[in-house]
């Protein structure tokens, strides 16, 4: 097994109990290991040192766990940086969400206006962990789940030569969504999604071994006049049947525009807003189980019990162990393994992971019928690096008005200085109108 030493920037987040757990559970995988939590709250990441700690003695594992708020330090001679941080917390998320309903668009955590203000933070703290690593670390490699996690690896990749591979478990979530608004057993959905990361679509779909779009559409009919209190899942139906490819539900944001930005307008909290009311009693649990000799998280309290960035704790086991795992990740499309994207951008798709490397497989072509919306964010998600990393206002006005949620120029000038100014505490002063 694998002795590494593991650097985990946002140690301290309200996550990092949930994946330290997760690590545990692998804990025969990275026995002998070395774990570095890295964030800027240093009573958080005592609450998750003191957990991660005791979990690890209960397994018998010979993990050492230390803490520190000194990035640079943290990150000295480590093999792997698992990179998992929010810039400005959820504060900086209701902002997000907040802004843009005032000027008619959707507000998301990683898509429109919202997702791009969240890149130029994220992008703002990569940089110099990118940096650091390069004086500290320089064989080291990025294991990335900080959002949004394509145009973070856009952006490393195309300004340094570290390696990063991003993660997300939405090309293995999406299709059951779909199933489960069918009416139909998940396990018999067999999708393949591709694209880039929260906009992918199937590029191959069955359902118990036929051609899954005649049974959807079956199924659609059948239920679409029916009251439900599924309807993100019956817009993701609706679309995978009129699209002929089993969609991101990202995507609904996209093609049910009006319907969503009306109940986001109407909502009395937004997403963010209602996690910050839980993170007293996630943390208020946390601190319980530190105290306790066995700790276990509950579920219900927890921000993803024991299975947090569980794709990112496989890959760096695959690939650090020599321990093939065919998983999803975000990797440059170096030799066209996507067909209509460059071999420069960011694409999500399948692949193996072994101690040589991460090997994409080969891909079919996107329907025509959706292959040109996600061209369309693939180009977004390279002018949003790109504004992140060097750019300026005109640069992040440019990539927000390349996204497809906001209408127009003008729009997209008012949200960006207003969603700027309302978050410098987080931005270079470059980008700052």
């Amino acid at each position: 097994m694998a002795r590494v030493k593991i650097a985990y920037l946002g140690g301290g987040s309200s996550r990092a109990a949930g994946t330290m757990a997760s690590f545990m559970h692998h804990g025969k995988e990275f026995d002998g290991s070395e774990f570095v939590l890295i964030d800027l709250d240093e009573d958080h990441l005592e609450v998750v040192r003191a957990l991660a700690e005791k979990m690890a003695r209960n397994e018998g594992l010979d993990i050492t766990i230390s803490t520190t708020t000194n990035r640079r330090e943290g990150l000295r001679d480590v093999d792997a940086v698992l990179s998992s941080f929010r810039p400005g917390g959820f504060g900086a998320r209701a902002l997000d969400e907040r802004i843009p309903l005032k000027y008619g668009v959707i507000g998301q955590e990683t898509q429109g206006p919202g997702g791009l203000m969240m890149a130029l933070r994220s992008i703002n703290v990569i940089k110099g962990l990118c940096a650091d690593l390069a004086d500290v670390a320089p064989r080291a490699r990025i294991f990335n789940y900080t959002n949004p996690v394509n145009i973070v690896s856009q952006a490393v990749s195309d300004y340094t030569d570290i390696p990063i591979v991003s993660f997300c478990e939405g090309p293995m979530v999406f299709p059951p969504v779909v199933a489960k608004a069918a009416g139909l057993d998940p396990e018999k959905l067999k999708a393949n999604l591709v694209g880039v990361n929260h906009n992918c679509w199937s590029n191959e779909a069955t359902y118990d071994g036929q051609d899954a779009f005649p049974i959807l559409r079956e199924r659609y009919e059948a239920l679409k006049d029916k009251p439900t209190e599924d309807r993100n899942g019956m817009r993701a139906l609706h679309l995978a049947v009129a699209m002929e490819s089993i969609p991101s539900d990202y995507f609904n944001y996209y093609y049910f525009r009006d319907e969503i930005l009306r109940e986001l307008q109407l909502s009395a909290q937004t997403r963010s807003e209602v996690i910050m009311d839980a993170l007293p009693d996630y943390w208020a649990h946390y601190q319980e189980q530190s105290c306790c000799d066995a700790p276990r998280l509950d579920q219900d309290r927890s921000r993803g019990g024991i299975h947090e960035l569980e794709l990112a704790i496989d890959a760096i086991s695959a690939y650090y162990n020599d321990a093939p795992a065919r998983l999803p990740f975000n990797i440059t499309n170096t030799g066209g393994w996507l067909p209509g994207f460059e071999d420069s951008t960011v694409v999500e798709l399948w692949g193996t992971v072994d101690g040589k490397g991460f090997h994409p497989e080969s891909q079919k072509p996107l329907p025509h019928s959706v292959r040109g919306v996600v061209q369309q964010l693939a180009e977004y998600q390279i002018l949003a690096a790109k504004a992140g990393w060097e750019g300026s206002p005109a640069d992040a006005v440019r990539a927000m008005t390349a996204n497809p949620l906001v209408p127009s120029l003008p729009v997209a000038e008012a949200l960006y200085t207003e969603m700027a100014r309302a978050q410098r505490a987080w931005l270079p002063e470059r980008l700052l109108p």
